[in-house]
This record gives structure tokens, sequence and C-alpha cells, in this order.
């Protein structure tokens, strides 16, 4: 018998198992339902939504759950940490940077673990299927399993270093603005309040979160060095602090501001400098890999006439 028909056996034989399990053993009624009538009146008075009376799923279906999608669940996550062995303060921070701070440590880490367990399993169908070698399978599913374990964590990678680098290239312009309108007599969250109504990118984005912060109870301060400790760009973290020391302080901000913007206008243009360098230096292997074999033919042709003379 080969591999599919043991998988297909075996996954019948599960399913009967299951029906027949849930016939025979019905699941007890959870303590939820019987203890829910006599909440309603203390959540009401305590401001809470009432806890609606949800209806039970079957008991094959319970059942079905308790045996196959607990487990399962249970077994991505550890799967997941294995994988991704960052903390989870670290892990939500590069999700952040990312730009999905809605994405929580557990959710990335079963996602990560769920494309690991299907790159595992087309190289276990690859290898049962067209080589039909166990060896050759086995030798498959691991390469697939790093293959899929490392595709997360190098899109995670790009997405940061692409935020990033898009948020370098408009934080020249939005300090321009910002100072132009603490100039004109704006304060700090005046003038962002300005740049989130009008304008749109990474850096928008960032300021809204403190607009956010500031109107759900936070500090000023408080609201910006927040953002600071969860943006991606270093030099948007310096402005975000600048804005936080601005609102204890009352320091000189649009100064500040231009002042930056200068430091990062020069950093910019020493990055193109650095980048220009390494192209021109990438552009001559070519010419060289193709030139130099070619210059050494025509140099070492006349050598054996030279050396023992021509007849």
């Amino acid at each position: 018998m080969n591999v599919p028909s043991l998988v297909f056996a075996g996954g019948s034989a599960a399913a009967m198992f299951v029906g027949a399990t849930g016939l025979v053993l019905r699941p007890p009624s959870r303590l939820a339902r019987r203890v829910r009538p006599y909440t309603v009146v203390a959540r009401t008075r305590l401001g809470l939504p009432v806890d609606v009376v949800h209806r039970q799923p079957p008991g094959a279906t319970r059942t079905a759950r308790l045996l196959f999608v607990t487990p399962i669940a249970e077994g991505l996550g550890w799967l997941g940490r294995i994988v991704e062995r960052r903390g989870d303060t670290a892990l939500e921070a590069a999700l952040a940077h990312a730009g999905l701070p809605d994405v929580s440590a557990a959710d990335h880490r079963t996602r990560v673990a769920v494309e690991t367990c299907g790159a595992a399993v087309v190289g276990a169908v690859v290898g049962a299927v067209a080589v039909k070698s166990v060896p050759v399978m086995l030798i498959l599913v691991v390469c697939a399993s790093a293959y899929g374990a490392s595709r997360s964590g190098a899109r995670l990678n790009r997405a940061i270093a692409r935020r990033r680098e898009q948020a370098r290239l408009e934080l020249y312009t939005v300090n321009q603005l910002l100072a132009m309108h603490v100039r004109s007599g704006a304060g700090p969250v005046q003038a962002t309040q300005r740049i989130v109504d009008r304008g749109h990118g990474v850096l928008v984005e960032d300021l809204d979160a403190v607009l956010r912060l500031i109107r759900s109870g936070w500090s000023e301060a408080d609201a910006f060095r927040r953002v600071a400790d969860r943006t991606a760009e270093p030099a948007a973290a310096r402005t975000y602090r600048l804005f936080a020391a601005a609102a204890e302080r009352g320091i000189d901000l649009a100064g500040a501001l231009l002042s930056l913007s200068d430091d990062l206008r020069d950093e910019r243009r020493e990055d193109i400098k650095r980048s220009a360098t390494k192209r021109r230096a990438a552009m001559l292997l070519p010419t060289i890999g193709v030139l130099a074999p070619i210059m050494l033919l025509f140099i070492a042709a006349p050598l054996p006439s030279i050396i023992f003379g021509s007849r």
C-alpha cells in the first residue's frame, strides 16, 4: 500500500472514531451556561455589556473540536515558539516596526508554524509521488521545513527595511513642514494635527497614533515617547523625542527641527555617495570578468614561440 492510501485510510478511521465518540459520549454542559443568568444584574450595574447566551454546538462538533482543533492549535503554538525564538516583547516591537501593530506575537507564531507545516507537506508529497523514495522524501521535508520557517522571518525583515527606508525619505519634508507650522505660532500637538489632516505616509501614521494616545488620556510627552519607542527609523525617533522635550520644557522646536533636517540631508547625501561608489564598482566587475581572460590569452599566446623558438 502506498503513502497516499495510508494517509486516506488513517483520515477515514479518525473521522469514524470522532463520530462514534460524539454519539456515545455526550460532552457535559459547560458551567458558564449555568452561572450566566446570575451575572446579568452584576454586569449591568458595573456598566458591562450583557453576556449573550450563544448556542452550543452539537456533541459531535464539540468532540471534534476537542480532539482535533485544540491539539492542532496547541501544536502550532509549540512549533511557532520553536521556530520563532524571540520573546513576545521583541516580536511585538518587530511587528510594530513592520507596520503590523494589530498582529499579536501568538498570531505571528501561528502563521510561521502554518507556513512551516505547509512547506513540509509539499516536500512530503513531492517525495512520495514524484521520487517515491523515503530517504529523499525525508530530505525534502527537512529542506522544505527550513525554507518555510525562514520565509516569514525574511518577509518581516523586508517589511521593516522597506518601512524604514520610506520613513527616512519622508522625514526631511515632514520636519520642514512641522517647523513651518511651529514658526507660525502652532503648538506641537496643533502642528501634528495639521500634518495628519493634510498628509499620508509612514510618519503621518505615527503622528496619528500620537494624537490617538493623547485623546485617550496620555500626556503629550509620554505619547511622543511611546511612538518613538515603536518606530523603526532612529531619525524619526529623534524627532518624536524632540517633540516630547518641547512639550515638557518648551525648547526652540522649530530651530531644532531645521537642524535635524540638515543632519538628515547630509546623511542622505553621504548614503547616496556610498551607494554610487558601490554600484560603480559593481559595474566594473562584468567588464573585468569578460576582458581579463581575453587579454591573458593575447599575452600568453606568443609565449611558447618566444620560449621554445618558432619553426
